[in-house]
């Protein structure tokens, strides 16, 4: 009999490094997965991959994808940048995997909703650039980071016209926020849709209506995300649907 399919949401996990008393390791935050699964898709954990493992092996068996955060942040250097001291570079392993893996997402057009690093990463994929420290370029711009309150906050202005606008409605939100980098420039292909009051860029997309692929700084997977948050799962669950087999003969 037929039976309906869940897409498949690729979620690239954080990589650990190995310490004195522990091996390497994988890290996902359970939000995404819990946000993909009450979203109606299928979530499936895509480890950090070295050179030699092509992306597409896991590519062709994804509908959509979620490029996540970390607490890391991109090597500058390897972008032909001077580095910073509040710079903490990603493990090599994670940077050059995500690094061929986002080039192959953009290839394909497969939907993706890129999160913190993830929306950083994919800027940079497409000629973007990015401010490496906030505290320095806006000394007296907003707090976007806390380290001693996770659920710290501030308002966002929605883009007019913008995708976001048909999720969150017109005028402001409230977004959790904790990142001290930031989109200076979009990328070729990408606009901003939202920016705090002082200016910063929150959210980019896609110019192309036929391509899914929204970036947010904050993180809707978080508790500390609205109830508005998981539309943007819900989306790039129905954007992957629509490139999905929907019934599977059993």
């Amino acid at each position: 009999m037929a039976r309906q399919t869940r897409p498949c949401i690729g979620i690239n996990a954080d990589l650990l490094p190995a310490g004195k008393l522990s091996g390497a390791s994988l890290r996902l935050p359970l939000g995404y997965i819990d946000a993909v699964l009450s979203a109606g898709g299928l979530p499936v954990i895509v480890p950090p991959c070295s050179s030699d493992v092509d992306p597409d092996i896991y590519l062709d068996r994804l509908d959509g994808f979620i490029l996540s955060g970390a607490s890391a942040d991109l090597d500058p250097r390897k972008h032909g940048l001077p580095s910073h001291p509040a710079v903490q570079p990603l493990p090599p392993r994670r940077e050059e995997g995500d690094r061929l893996l986002v080039r192959r997402l953009v290839e394909r057009r497969m939907p993706i909703l890129a999160i913190g690093l993830g929306m950083q990463q994919i800027n940079v994929a497409l000629g973007g650039t990015l401010i490496l420290h906030l505290p320095e370029e806006f000394p007296r711009g907003l707090s976007h980071r806390d380290p001693a309150d996770q659920t710290h906050r501030h308002m966002a202005m929605i883009e007019p016209g913008s995708r976001f606008e048909e999720f969150y409605g017109p005028g402001e939100i409230r977004i959790n926020s904790q990142h001290h980098q930031a989109v200076r420039q979009p990328g070729k292909g990408l606009r901003i849709a939202a920016r705090a009051a002082d200016g910063v860029i929150e959210a980019i997309e896609a110019i192309d209506p036929e391509w899914f692929c929204l970036g947010v700084q904050w993180h809707p997977e978080a508790e500390s995300a609205t109830a508005l948050d998981l539309q943007l799962f819900e989306c790039l669950v129905q954007a992957s649907a629509r490139g999905q087999t929907v019934l599977e003969m059993a």
